[in-house]
């Protein structure tokens, strides 16, 4: 078939944050799950958050200002059917049972860490690391005897990153945390402010916190500390 082998898209359990320890279960099942039929489409959505501040009186409008980058979600929706229908030759598989096997990978909840496991999921050029968000399943068909033959599965999921990646990811100028920035050639007092905090203004406040009688007398090599803006 075009692009070469079928390869189903997989679910993995984890037991730690860092995504280096996969989880183990009691009963010997696997930590990890492909699913039965690959999804015909997923969603992939990333946000930004703005605060929102009205202008001074008599201008009009409205600016904004970003606030953070939130994080990631993918829904994915899922068929798991044992008519044979939509199935390769080998035996029909039960619906049931092989649903069982997703939720206990993705959903159950492991007394080891006291939640449900961290997961990633990889397919083609995917791969996300994530925490369940919600499960919806939808049974559509049934055998005489009242068991499921065929179920649509709706799952998100949301992006998670450890706290030590997430750390390290923070930009060095955010306006959220005091750090120090050393002067180099060209620089000035409301210049760097410009830069940190997206306005020049508070080149003053910055001299008070760091004892400068001159603003102007910032000279390459010295360390300024950029407190956070207040709220």
């Amino acid at each position: 078939m075009p692009g070469g082998e079928l390869k189903k898209l997989t679910i993995t359990a984890y037991k730690d944050e860092k995504f280096s320890q996969q989880a183990s279960f009691t009963d010997g099942t696997s930590s990890s799950v492909s699913v039965m039929i690959n999804p015909e489409e997923y969603t992939h959505s990333h946000t930004l958050s703005y605060e929102t501040k009205n202008q001074a009186m008599g201008t009009g409008g409205e600016t904004i200002r970003y606030n953070n980058t939130e994080a990631e979600t993918i829904s994915l929706k899922l068929l798991y059917d044992g008519t044979g229908v939509l199935s390769s030759p080998n035996p029909c598989p039960d619906v049931f049972t092989e649903i069982n096997k997703l939720k206990n990978v993705i959903y159950k909840y492991n007394g080891s860490i006291h939640s449900p496991n961290y997961l990633k999921i990889s397919w083609g050029n995917l791969l996300f690391k994530c925490r369940l968000t919600s499960m919806e399943i939808n049974y559509t068909l049934f055998k005489p005897n009242g068991n499921p033959l065929r179920a649509k599965i709706n799952l998100s999921f949301k992006g998670f990153i450890d706290p030590d990646t997430l750390n390290l990811s923070v930009q060095k100028e955010s306006a959220d945390l005091s750090h120090v920035r050393t002067v180099m050639a060209g620089d000035t007092l409301p210049l760097l402010c410009y830069r940190i905090y997206g306005n020049s203004a508070y080149y003053l406040d910055v001299a008070r916190i760091n004892k400068l009688t001159d603003f102007r007398n910032i000279k390459p090599g010295d360390q300024l500390i950029f407190s956070p803006l207040s709220k």
